[in-house]
């Protein structure tokens, strides 16, 4: 997320919350998709990983360095946390750049109506950072884990609310610090019409993630060596935080909606609440008790609609609910991977013959297939298999839904291609059924002769 919500309108009824996501549903369109990725940033001289400031004695060279270059060059504005430059925005309603905790670099990308506009974007973004990664001799991996540092040597971003997640952290799962410091993913969000609408694309988004997870799946290396995984920064999730992350089987039973999505994200404890520039560390805190002025740590503070927002932004289920869809399955991969996970989104969820088929092919799995196929994607990939069903099967099914969609919704480049180009990449690991994962460790197994140091060459933006 790339800035805290600013909305100070007082809120205390469980009824505001549900409406401010009604305020969403978007019954008259236009239906946009946003893209949001993180790449890892490193030296290229000596492979280390890049701190804030830069190396050892403040050289300049380091992520600031990155952001002020870029805040020039593009005219974009500052955020700001206290005196420390950690993002910035397109003022003229365009995209967002973020610092993750360890470093990664995001870029929040804006709304478009066509994938060709997000390739555009995608493609000015590094544009502009080519020049100045360059002369501070930095390179960005593509990868969903880093492959080499220990989370002891991955630097600490200057941000208030990280500090706070991350004494929370090892109190609720084993792998939260790696989630917050190691991980990459690249994430795709989607519009809905109507309540009705967003409890459909939910339910189909939920039970296509680990076929996402499969398809994108390229976190195989840690610690300068395979860590037995096709998709780590999958894995990270199952032992990261049990009231915030998962599956969120009750979006399968009746009666789901708004409610049924306020209800578990009340239940769901705060990390802070912010008031000025000061973020206030009131972790494992119950938001019920802030919309009633009650939290021991703030007496007499009441919720607002930005601790409602920004609250949001800290659960961490595999699709998550704002104003809009996150889908968030996906590790990140090469530039075709980020613009292949939009489009697989627009093709599947924007065109209603594509949105039934799909639902047809996953409706009849129980609670216990939905997990089992979340709990092996990240090990066996696309060979998960449930009931008689592989996600590798699965895959070869979806993709030509979303295909066949995007022909449908006719959004044509200069070319007059449709937005099916931007699947090729994962008809290709379907066809094969190898994963970037797999094809990877292949190629560390025999050319790099078991030595990770291709990487940072090879696994490169």
């Amino acid at each position: 997320m790339a800035r805290d919500v600013v909305d100070e309108s007082p809120v205390s009824s469980r009824d505001e919350l549900v409406s401010w996501f009604e305020a969403g549903c978007k019954p008259q369109g236009p239906f946009l998709v946003g893209t949001e990725h993180e790449k890892i940033p490193f030296y290229r001289a000596d492979l280390r990983p890049v701190p804030y400031k830069g190396r050892a004695g403040g050289v300049g060279d380091g992520i600031e360095a990155l952001l002020e270059g870029l805040r020039l060059s593009q005219d974009w504005q500052a955020i700001e946390d206290g005196d420390a430059l950690i993002g910035l925005f397109d003022p003229r309603g365009g995209g967002a750049l973020s610092l993750e905790p360890g470093g990664q670099f995001e870029l929040s990308g804006a709304p478009f109506d066509s994938i060709h506009q997000t390739a555009s974007e995608l493609q000015a973004h590094f544009a502009a950072l080519a020049p100045l990664s360059e002369k501070l001799g930095i390179g960005f991996l593509d990868l969903g884990v880093s492959p080499l540092w220990t989370r002891e040597e991955t630097p600490v971003m200057p941000k208030q609310r990280y500090a706070i997640m991350a004494r929370y952290m090892p109190k609720v799962g084993r792998l939260g610090l790696d989630m917050m410091f190691r991980t990459s993913t690249v994430q795709a969000n989607i519009d809905f019409a109507s309540e009705a609408d967003m409890v459909s694309k939910m339910r189909l988004a939920l039970a296509v993630q680990p076929m996402i997870t499969a398809l994108f799946a390229n976190s195989p290396f840690a610690g300068g060596r395979p860590n037995g995984l096709l998709s780590m920064r999958s894995h990270i999730w199952t032992d990261t935080d049990p009231a915030r992350a998962g599956m969120l089987p009750f979006v399968f039973e009746p009666g789901m909606g708004f409610e049924a999505y306020v209800d578990y994200a009340l239940d769901v404890p705060l990390y802070f609440v912010k008031r000025g520039d000061v973020y206030h560390d009131v972790a494992g805190a119950s938001f019920r008790d802030l919309l009633e002025g009650r939290l021991k740590a703030l007496p007499g503070v009441h919720a607002t609609l930005s601790d409602w927002a920004n609250h949001l932004s800290t659960l961490f289920p595999e699709v998550r609910l704002k104003r809009y869809m996150e889908m968030r399955g996906a590790d990140v991969g090469p530039r075709e991977h980020i613009l292949g996970l939009p489009a697989l989104c627009a093709g599947l969820f924007y065109d209603a013959q594509a949105s039934a088929a799909a639902w047809d092919l996953v409706k009849d799995f129980s609670a216990e297939q939905r997990q089992y196929f979340r709990d092996s994607a990240p090990k066996l990939g696309l060979r998960a298999s449930a009931g008689g069903v592989s996600l590798l099967d699965l895959a070869r099914k979806i993709l030509p839904l979303a295909r066949a969609g995007l022909s449908r919704r006719r959004r044509l480049d200069a070319e007059g291609e449709d937005e099916g180009r931007y699947l090729q990449a994962l008809e290709e690991i379907a066809a094969s059924g190898l994963n970037l994962a797999e094809r990877r460790l292949a190629l560390f197994h025999g050319a790099w002769r078991e030595n990770i140091t291709p990487v940072f060459s090879q696994c490169v933006f």
